[in-house]
């Protein structure tokens, strides 16, 4: 194998990723146990919704011609003819100069298409002064205005929230057809890597990014697998990466990408399947490899936590929503104005870190093996490859961590 990096841009990396990415099945899960998943199809509506025509606040039944004109000043009369029961129907229709009662959510009785809300009236014996007018359809929802029966009410693809969950009950959803979560093998490579619950000797460091890879994956939706941490041995490492590979349906190896005598994950993957990609345009990032195991995506992460990050963010994210069919993004995003210059090299993307304070966002400096950055920044700017850097006062979008 080449002893050189073939660099490669990062649109053909997430391209390719997209490529090798297998969706996971689907299955069936109850409504209360849905949220966050990535909804496998379409769900309609199997009823109207709402199925009649009901009032949105605390008020009377009117017909909304009767109130024309009606003011502090000149209050239009109404006679009083009685009140709604919430999930009944009123016993007599409005007629005109005629008002009923209707709670919030109470069916709208037959005659009456508005609602004047409870404040702005005063009731007088059997009379009730309506001071403000008030439109047709007003304060009231129409039969069916939410959804028709057979409307698409989420849609495929969809990160299921709260409020999701809400429609899909509205809609008598109880099993959720969902995408199967993914599982994802973490596996870590290096001599020098201790367990976190270990204090490190001299030379050592503690496994920082199983506990990183991890959280992101879970954060997309997917299972970590933890695999421990490998040492620097190739039958060691290529029994592991093959146990991962017929486990899980992505392997995640941090550290052993960078080209030199000692690392050989690259070589072992191509021992087991294939390297398609072994360096990309970005910056941290550059030694990243792309590669697969009887179809099951192989990623060789840099070995330092915030390279590791940038790239899950940027290339890792694709591999995800391809095997899950997710269609929104779920990486969050600010706008802000960058407080200083940031310079870059020409034909590499540049993942710059800042802190974002008062919308102004601030690179955060320092050498690429220190940890305190990530803690002092709020996420990080993308420098295109085309550009040479971006001057004080770009709008710029961050990426938060």
């Amino acid at each position: 194998m080449s002893l050189f990096l073939q660099v490669v841009s990062v649109s053909k990396a997430v391209e390719e990723v997209r490529n090798i990415a297998i969706r996971c099945g689907d299955e069936p899960v109850p409504l209360m146990e849905a949220l966050h998943r990535i909804l496998a199809q379409d769900v309609r509506a199997d009823v109207d919704i709402p199925g009649f025509t009901r009032s949105v606040v605390d008020g009377f039944a009117v017909r909304a011609a009767d109130t024309t004109g009606s003011s502090d000043a000149i209050p239009s009369m109404f006679t009083y003819r009685g009140r709604v029961v919430m999930g009944a129907f009123a016993d007599t229709p409005v007629k005109p100069g005629e008002c009923i009662y209707v709670p919030t959510g109470g069916i709208l009785p037959e005659g009456a298409d508005a609602v004047v809300m409870i404040e702005n009236t005063e009731q007088i014996g059997g009379e009730i002064l309506v001071k403000k007018s008030v439109a047709y359809g007003e304060n009231v929802l129409l039969f069916n205005e939410d959804f028709s029966r057979g409307d698409v009410v989420c849609t495929r693809g969809k990160k299921l929230s709260p409020r999701d969950i809400g429609v899909l009950a509205a809609a008598g959803c109880i099993q959720v057809p969902v995408v199967r979560m993914p599982k994802v093998g973490i596996i870590s490579t290096g001599n020098e890597l201790v367990p976190v619950s270990k204090k490190p000797l001299p030379g050592q460091i503690r496994d920082v990014n199983s506990y990183v890879v991890a959280s992101f994956v879970r954060e997309q939706g997917c299972i970590p697998i933890f695999f421990g941490i490998i040492r620097d041995d190739r039958d060691a490492l290529r029994s592991v990466i093959g146990k991962a590979a017929a486990e899980c349906d992505a392997v995640l190896i941090s550290g052993g990408s960078s080209k030199d005598d000692r690392d050989m994950v690259a070589v072992v993957i191509g021992e087991l399947g294939e390297v398609l990609i072994h360096g990309i345009a970005i910056a941290p990032g550059k030694p990243t490899i792309i590669g697969r195991c009887r179809n099951i995506p192989l990623i060789g992460l840099p070995g330092h936590p915030a390279s590791a990050f940038i790239v899950l963010i940027a290339i890792v994210s694709h591999l995800f929503a391809g095997m899950t069919g997710k269609t929104e993004n779920s990486i969050r995003v600010v706008q802000a104005t960058l407080g200083q210059n940031v310079a870059s090299s020409k034909g590499r993307e540049d993942y710059v870190r800042v802190a974002v304070r008062d919308g102004i966002a601030t690179p955060v400096l320092g050498k690429s093996g220190l940890l305190n950055t990530l803690v002092q920044s709020t996420g990080v700017v993308r420098v295109p490859a085309d550009s040479e850097g971006l001057e004080t006062g770009t709008r710029v979008e961050v990426i938060l961590w």
